[in-house]
């Protein structure tokens, strides 16, 4: 049997595997929120796998060694195993994800209304819709160049069959089945990497043997096969400078599709440590080998590639399997095929939940519930699957393609850093710094398709756009008025001569009564509440303003915790008896209910969703609150699992009149 058609009997069982996976986790999805954030319930292991999975793309199995061929190992391996995973997902994990998963954005332009307003979110929602497709996209026609390049097979074919998997897989499961195909997709990269590593110097040779065969007069850790190198600080890609930008900042910190990885997780802990442990698996288990592919092809190959051949260097995987065993070589080839299906599927889901929660559900239907926006969430999943379409054939290729769209990625990561950090940063800043932003970019891209001027020649485009985002975002934020916690004046612990006069409505006495209860973070009001970020927080700002609740921080993750100050205190409603002794205890009576299904049959939780109780994310945020409480112990790799503790059956045993 030729490899050619022993791959394509493995990547049949694969495709088969993917959509068995997706007909399983559709049994999962209840509602919207379970089909674009799993309902809150990823595991660490699962985000370490699917965090992993989104770097172990289509994208890096093509760059990783065509950037080895252009401009030597060194610099492939910092582009990607330095500045993309360490700088990228590592300081994103340090510093981000605490403040994703505690603030109650689903979105990253949801949590751009929170902090700025609605316009800021809808003009980053059409930025970051165009980004990812363009992500997905480059995924695709990555993974079909692979492919193409070690089977020959036609390139419209095989990008239409990858395309039409994706769209199958992410239509039948959501999050949960992009969550199962990645750690599928890892597991296999944990298997196939040794074999590859392996294959390197039986198939070939040693060290010395790349010294040798490698073309490159700075040998191959220092030049490409012509001798080029890579600049460091040029604004013109590549260089070591603008990949900083592009894969670290633009890619990663403005990306929504690692926001919701965050936003997904089961606690504050998993996001952190999820990011780290991946960071480092990219970098050492797969980053170092996908780099040398390029050695290897290129010092057996010299003449093949271009600018000296007729092969592309992103294909070099590709041409790199042809010189092993048909079976190995087919196994090792079904690798890209999972790293392409995993990696856009995420970024379709990533797109396809701004569209959902930032527009559809923002502006049109905003009293829709998790139920009702299940199947809106599928059929905005199929549109955006044919901009994705179009994109697959965007002139460059992707290389080019990959720097386009990750350029649409600038204006959030600029507005999320300076957000964070900078208290005086103002809405109207930032919505003239992402408008001015991506209209320079919209216009230097058109102009450059056109061949009437090419800023290529002096900065990438999305440095230009980053650029031109910075100098209005700081001169405008010095011009005009800042929202409340940003003057100088704002203290953060209420007294009798800092606060206005407000008079809290019945939604505002209500998070109260909730903070009491010991929901103390703007996650858990909102998956509580169901109600969008951006309008919880127009009500905690007014409790706020009122001195009614006190933040842990004026900025950071702990700007989205609070406690009930005196004042607020004194608004609380008048308890029953009953209700008393549980707030004494952190509980009502809908989190006692929960305690009492969980003591007697836990695996019958889900129910309380299917029967239309309470959201997905309700259930999550009361399951959350009983765990810290340590009323119940978590567990689980997959969907979680719950046990009751000691001091929750002391709970029951306290409350049982009441149960």
């Amino acid at each position: 049997m030729t490899a050619e058609n022993l791959f394509l009997l493995f990547a049949l069982g694969f495709s088969a595997l993917l959509v068995a996976a997706g007909f399983i986790t559709r049994k999962w999805i209840r509602d919207s929120s379970d089909f674009i954030l799993a309902g809150r319930e990823i595991s660490l292991l699962l985000n370490i796998f699917g965090v992993a999975a989104i770097g172990f793309a289509g994208t890096s199995i093509a760059l990783g060694p065509a950037f080895t061929l252009q401009y030597g190992f060194l610099t492939s391996f910092v582009s990607m195993g330095v500045i993309f995973a360490v700088g990228g997902l590592g300081l994103y994990g340090l510093f981000f994800t605490t403040f994703i998963r505690r603030c109650g954005a689903q979105t990253l332009p949801e949590w751009l209304e929170m902090r700025f307003d609605s316009r800021v979110r809808l003009i980053i929602t059409i930025g970051t819709i165009l980004g990812l497709a363009g992500i997905m996209a480059n995924n695709v026609v990555s993974m079909a160049g692979v492919v193409t390049g070690f089977t020959g097979w036609p390139q419209f074919a095989t990008v239409s069959a990858i395309f039409f998997l994706f769209m199958l897989f992410s239509y039948l499961g959501g999050f949960w089945a992009i969550t199962l195909t990645d750690f599928l997709q890892v597991s296999l990269g944990l298997v196939a990497v040794p074999l590859l590593v392996f294959s390197f110097f039986s198939s070939y040779g040693d060290i010395s043997w790349l010294e040798t065969n490698w073309t490159g007069e700075a040998g191959f850790m220092l030049s490409g096969l012509t001798g080029e190198s890579m600049p460091w600080f040029s604004l013109q890609y590549p260089s070591l400078l603008t990949f900083i930008f592009i894969f670290a900042i633009f890619l990663v910190w403005g990306n929504n599709y690692y926001w919701l990885r965050a936003a997904s997780c089961r606690s504050e802990r998993t996001a952190r440590l999820s990011y780290f442990w991946a960071s480092i698996i990219l970098c050492l288990i797969f980053y170092l080998p996908l780099c040398a592919v390029g050695l290897f092809a290129g010092a057996a190959n010299p003449e093949l590639f271009a600018p000296l051949g007729q092969v592309a260097p992103t294909a070099a995987y590709g041409v790199f399997l042809q010189e092993l065993p048909v079976f190995l070589a087919a196994f090792l080839l079904l690798t890209p095929l999972a790293a392409g299906v995993s990696t856009s599927t995420t970024a379709h889901i990533g797109a396809s939940s701004v569209a959902v929660r930032d527009i559809y559900q923002k502006h049109i239907r905003p009293e829709a519930t998790s139920r009702e926006l299940l199947l809106p969430s599928r059929i905005i999943l199929i549109i955006l699957g044919l901009l994705v379409w179009l994109l697959n054939f965007y002139p460059g290729g992707p290389v080019y393609l990959f720097a386009f769209a990750t350029a649409w990625l600038g204006p959030p990561s600029l507005l999320v850093f300076l957000g964070i950090l900078w208290r005086r940063f103002t809405a109207t800043a930032a919505f003239w710094s992402a408008l001015l932003s991506m209209a320079t970019m919209f216009l230097l891209t058109l102009l450059e398709l056109l061949d009437i001027f090419l800023i290529s020649d002096y900065m990438h485009v999305g440095v230009a756009g980053y650029l031109t985002a910075i100098i209005p975002a700081v001169v405008i934020s010095c011009l005009t008025p800042s929202h409340y916690y940003g003057k100088s004046s704002w203290e953060r612990v209420p007294d009798e001569t800092n606060r206005e006069k407000i008079e809290p409505a019945e939604i505002e006495v209500r998070i109260l009564t909730l903070i009491k209860m010991g929901y103390n973070n703007m996650s858990e009001l909102s998956d509580l509440l169901g109600l969008d970020a951006g309008n919880l927080n127009q009500h905690v700002e007014k409790l706020d303003r009122g001195g009614f609740i006190i933040r842990d921080a004026l900025k950071g993750s702990k700007f989205y915790s609070f406690e009930v100050s005196s004042a607020g205190e004194e608004k609380l409603p008048d308890f029953s008896f009953e209700e008393e002794k549980l707030l004494q205890d952190s509980l009502n009576r809908d989190s006692l209910r929960v305690l009492d299904t969980a003591a007697a049959k836990p695996e019958l939780l889900p129910e309380l969703v299917s029967q239309g109780k309470y959201s997905s994310l309700k259930l999550s945020a009361m399951l959350a609150m009983l765990i810290r409480q340590g009323y119940l112990a978590e567990g689980g790799l997959w969907k979680r699992t719950i046990t009751l503790t000691a001091a929750g059956q002391r709970m029951l045993d306290k409350h049982q009149q009441i149960i």
